[in-house]
């Protein structure tokens, strides 16, 4: 594995169909921008869309879990959270929450392409 520090966190939303599917993911791309991207540390925000419409994961990359914890400590929270209701509660259909508790992680395995691997 290539020397990974990045941090995650992974959100994950079920959608009742393609187009609350693309209504979600710009208005995620729209918090990201207007919220988070412009802290030390955020690397990315990608957004995968299920080719059957239902479901939207989001992985917010970090450079490191210290500056995700830092961004945590200092951003507008209350500010986000009220952002996030109304761009959920404009979309035009309905959407499911699938957030575990804690959706944070690190990488701690890959595997790459490469010869088959000897039996």
């Amino acid at each position: 594995m290539h020397e990974d520090k990045g941090f995650y966190s992974i959100i994950e939303y079920a959608v009742d169909g393609p187009e609350t599917q693309a209504a979600l993911v710009d208005a995620f791309a729209d918090i990201q921008d207007r919220w988070v991207r412009f802290f030390p540390g955020y690397v990315s925000a990608r957004f995968h869309a299920s080719v059957d419409g239902t479901r939207v994961v989001n992985v917010v990359s970090w450079a490191n879990e210290a500056d995700y914890r830092h961004f945590e400590e200092t951003s507008d929270t209350a500010g986000r959270l009220a952002a996030i209701q109304g761009a959920l509660d404009g979309l035009p259909g309905k959407v499911e929450s699938r957030v575990s508790a804690n959706p944070r992680y690190r990488v701690v395995r890959e595997t790459g392409p490469g010869p088959r691997a000897d039996d």
